[in-house]
């Protein structure tokens, strides 16, 4: 087993390559260190010929919650331009996923959020445990699923995506199968021997044919290289976290508040009101 930082574990079986997302006591969220050490083991073993297959998965009870809640809180101090460029680094992370030469299975459990439903959408087949939950939650603070977009809009189409990058609502494994985010739904004790036919069913195939297959599927379809997106989605996401919607987004969030663009309660507003008046007749 190697270890690219604390963050990340990477063990080689043969022609398989495991990487490991380690920081279960966060649910494996997204920090700086997290997405360059993923950058660089996808880039380390594409450049591995003897790699044939990668299975990516994340320890603990949850594959992945999206962004921790730390590194969150200290892009509230970024500018636009540094939020860019941590954009243009999870950008890049993710299209060394997609653009792999080697085929990705993504085995899913728990929750796939935000960042990591964008892992999920970048690799090449997911399987999913039947209690997997999965959101593109992003507008619910403010700011865009825009450096996963290339790949969850690839993954879903577009028509899904006018729904579920609007609603930001979470979404259970059947429905995620239903739209095509996932490949296959089982049991979670039966997630790895499914994920072990899988890799089986890979290796059995040609090498070149089957990294020229993914190439072909690129060119057929007409996708975009998600390299060729990258610093348009990383404007995007910078301009959104750096704006006052964005800003007061991720405040409430940290803060454990309802956003400011969230309507309180009648039952709520009306308590208020009559605080507010009880107070304007203490003070008469």
């Amino acid at each position: 087993m190697s270890k690219l930082s604390d963050h990340l574990k990477v063990t080689r079986n043969g022609a398989r390559a495991d990487v490991v997302l380690a920081r279960p006591d966060v649910r494996n969220a997204f920090d700086g260190r997290l997405i360059a050490a993923l950058r660089d083991s996808f880039n380390s073993l594409n450049s591995d010929p003897t790699v044939r297959v990668i299975v990516l998965s994340g320890e603990g009870k949850i594959f992945c919650a999206g962004a921790d809640v730390n590194w969150m809180r200290a892009s509230i101090e970024l500018s636009t331009d540094e939020n860019r460029h941590e954009a243009l680094r999870m950008a890049r992370m993710l299209s060394s996923i997609s653009s792999a030469r080697c085929p990705v299975i993504v085995r899913a459990h728990g929750a796939a959020l935000g960042g990591g439903a964008g892992l999920v959408c970048a690799s090449d087949i997911t399987v999913a445990s039947d209690d997997c939950v999965f959101a593109f939650s992003e507008v619910k603070l403010g700011i865009l699923p825009s450096v996963i977009s290339p790949h969850a809009v690839a993954r879903i189409g577009a028509a899904q995506a006018r729904r579920y990058f609007l609603t930001g609502e979470r979404f259970g494994a059947e429905d995620a199968l239903r739209i095509g985010m996932v490949h296959e739904v089982c049991q979670i004790d039966q997630l790895d021997s499914r994920i072990d036919q899988l890799v089986e069913e890979i290796l059995g195939g040609a090498p070149e044919a089957v990294q020229e297959a993914k190439i072909l599927i690129r060119e057929v379809s007409g996708l975009p290289s998600p390299d060729s997106l990258a610093e348009y989605t990383a404007d995007r996401i910078a301009a959104r976290r750096a704006s006052q919607e964005g800003q007061s987004g991720l405040s409430s969030f940290l803060e454990r508040k309802p956003a400011p663009w969230v309507e309180k309660p009648a039952a709520e507003n009306s308590a208020e009101n009559s605080a507010e008046n009880s107070a304007d007749e203490d003070s008469a």
